[in-house]
């Protein structure tokens, strides 16, 4: 027992470890009921009780007698809420973890043709394993239960955007899945044609090495290449269909110029009267979505709406940004996120948000989506840019991202502008995260960077979209029989809607 408690202590580096732990424990669940946005529609379709979720985990917390297991019971506290957005991060000095990444050759996606059955598959390999491609994983490393098993490890706000994460998790192997579930191999039971079953060891390599076949990677036939920009990719049809494919990335840094650029090879080459085919399939979020939409389509709308959860950070989360802004730094890690340079976003926070914690509110004023493109007395209404696409808007959407990809299909649907096809985008949205270095309270002690959503991002319709991302108008499910020939279906719907050949 003494030589229990001694690897106790030298492994989480204090005599006061269990004391810490428990007042560890109880400082997150404390703030995360102070702080945290929740998402009611979220919690119902999810039936999740957010308290009760992370009391699951408390007395794995409370044992935890090393740093990978308090890591991993840090995870699971967290992912408690099912937020995509949250993370737990390593931090210099706190807990000792290895961070290394290795990867299999081998690609796993979600069949969603049945919601009620949803299963991975094998949708790419590297060369020599193609006889795999479609196969059903009915086992990871011999474990039947794998799904159920690694489902407190996986951050999503939506079912689907879990099977969607838990496919890319499993042929990787890090620090954030336990070390129990992994072998020096990625074994793999799968069922294949006819119902053959196949047993599957693959070595992991790093993953820069890793070369698959691109089985599943989007294709557009039809389409020729005109040119790429770090946001997007532009395809022109190449028997002369008024229609433009753009293959979108990103909502990220060189946006706006990316867009200018876009604008301008339409105005040289008269196109501004086709019909735009927006492949946000694999995008990622990023801001000034609206910017965009300005642009691609003839029609005013009303953008997407946020606040912020008064709490005990709100007063230093408003001199954060302040500091930002005089110092003309960048919001959120990219480029400013609104199109004044912030003025409008430091007089709401300076003012009604202020005003909002002294009279202790629980939420502040709703105001146009950190005040990017309008500021908060408006009404929401953007109007189109001068120079605009006059055709028709046809969006592809799946659940590999979310955050402002989930604002630019809300806004899409919510005042038609569009006709969307595919699947849901991954349901994740929110104005701003509170990040904060955790320390044991009674030794100070660093443990790891946590994180708290601190407000709603509030749709056009005026729904909480955490969690309640737009409805597509023709749903059409990625699956094993489907997957080689999706990008095609996809084209194909989106001309049938169209009206062309």
């Amino acid at each position: 027992m003494l030589n229990h408690l001694l690897a106790f202590t030298l492994i989480l580096g204090t005599t006061s470890t269990k004391t810490d732990l428990k007042a560890l424990y109880d400082y997150i669940v404390e703030k995360t009921m102070a702080r945290e946005a929740f998402s009611p529609i979220k919690n119902q379709r999810l039936r999740l009780d957010v308290y009760s979720e992370m009391e699951k985990f408390r007395k794995e917390f409370l044992e935890a007698d090393t740093d990978k297991k308090l890591f991993h019971a840090l995870t699971k506290v967290s992912n408690a809420r099912k937020d995509r957005h949250l993370s737990v991060e390593v931090v210099p000095g706190g807990l000792s973890i290895d961070t290394t990444v290795t990867k299999a050759a081998i690609q796993l996606r979600p069949d969603f043709s049945n919601p009620d059955n949803i299963f991975l598959f094998v949708s790419d390999t590297g060369k020599n394993n193609k006889s795999y491609l479609g196969c059903r994983v009915l086992a990871v490393n011999d474990r039947t239960d794998f799904a159920e098993y690694l489902e407190p490890f996986v951050r999503y706000s939506t079912t689907n955007k879990f099977w969607w994460e838990l496919a890319n998790m499993i042929s990787k192997r890090d620090h954030l899945l336990p070390s129990e579930f992994y072998r020096k191999t990625l074994d793999l039971t799968l069922e294949c044609h006819k119902g053959t079953q196949l047993n599957v060891s693959l070595n992991y390599h790093p993953s820069c090495t890793v070369d698959l076949l691109g089985q599943d990677e989007p294709s557009y036939p039809g389409f020729g290449l005109i040119y790429k920009t770090s946001t997007y990719s532009l395809y022109q049809h190449l028997k002369g269909e008024k229609v433009l494919l753009i293959a979108w990335y990103g909502f990220r840094e060189h946006l706006v110029q990316d867009i200018d650029k876009l604008m301008n090879y339409a105005v040289q080459n008269s196109l501004l009267n086709h019909s735009i085919i927006f492949d946000a399939t694999r995008s990622r979020g990023g801001s000034k979505g609206a910017y965009a939409i300005q642009r691609l389509s003839p029609h005013s709308f009303k953008t997407t709406f946020g606040n912020l959860r008064i709490s005990d950070v709100t007063k230093l989360f408003v001199e954060n940004k302040k500091i930002q802004f005089l110092n003309d730094k960048v919001f959120d890690g990219t480029e400013s996120e609104t199109v004044d340079g912030g003025s409008w976003l430091i007089d709401w926070l300076s003012d009604d948000v202020l005003r909002a914690l002294a009279d202790d509110q629980s939420y502040t004023n709703n105001v146009p989506f950190k005040l990017a493109h309008l500021p908060k007395y408006s009404d929401g209404i953007i109007r189109p840019s001068e120079i605009h696409f006059h055709g028709q808007l046809v969006v592809l959407l799946g659940p590999h991202g979310g955050s402002h990809l989930d604002q630019f299909a809300a806004i899409v649907a919510d005042n038609n502008l569009g006709h969307i096809i595919g699947m849901p985008a991954g349901g994740y949205s929110n104005t701003w995260e509170w990040e904060e270095e955790l320390l044991f309270p009674n030794t100070s002690k660093p443990v790891v960077k946590y994180m708290w959503s601190i407000g709603h991002t509030i749709r056009p319709n005026g729904q909480l979209l955490e969690g309640n991302p737009a409805e597509v108008h023709d749903y059409i499910p990625l699956s094993s029989e489907n997957f080689r020939q999706y990008y095609e279906i996809l084209l194909k719907a989106a001309f049938q809607h169209l009206k062309l050949k």
